[in-house]
């Protein structure tokens, strides 16, 4: 990832569309990610994600 975080792609989870750069306040945005698409299935990918940390904590108990 590159360090220019400022000029990568963040999801607003208030309004559901995808921006460059900072926006929105940090409150309503999540990432950054690489490309526009990446950023647009922000929520997909936050899904798969906490799925795969929740297998993991189980697997680890």
């Amino acid at each position: 990832m590159t360090d220019d975080v400022e000029h990568l792609y963040w999801y607003n989870i208030r309004t559901g569309e995808v921006e460059q750069g900072f926006v929105s306040p940090s409150i309503d945005r999540v990432g950054p990610f690489e490309t526009r698409d990446e950023a647009s299935r922000a929520l997909e990918i936050l899904r798969a994600n906490s799925a795969k940390w929740a297998e993991e904590d189980a697997a680890d108990d």
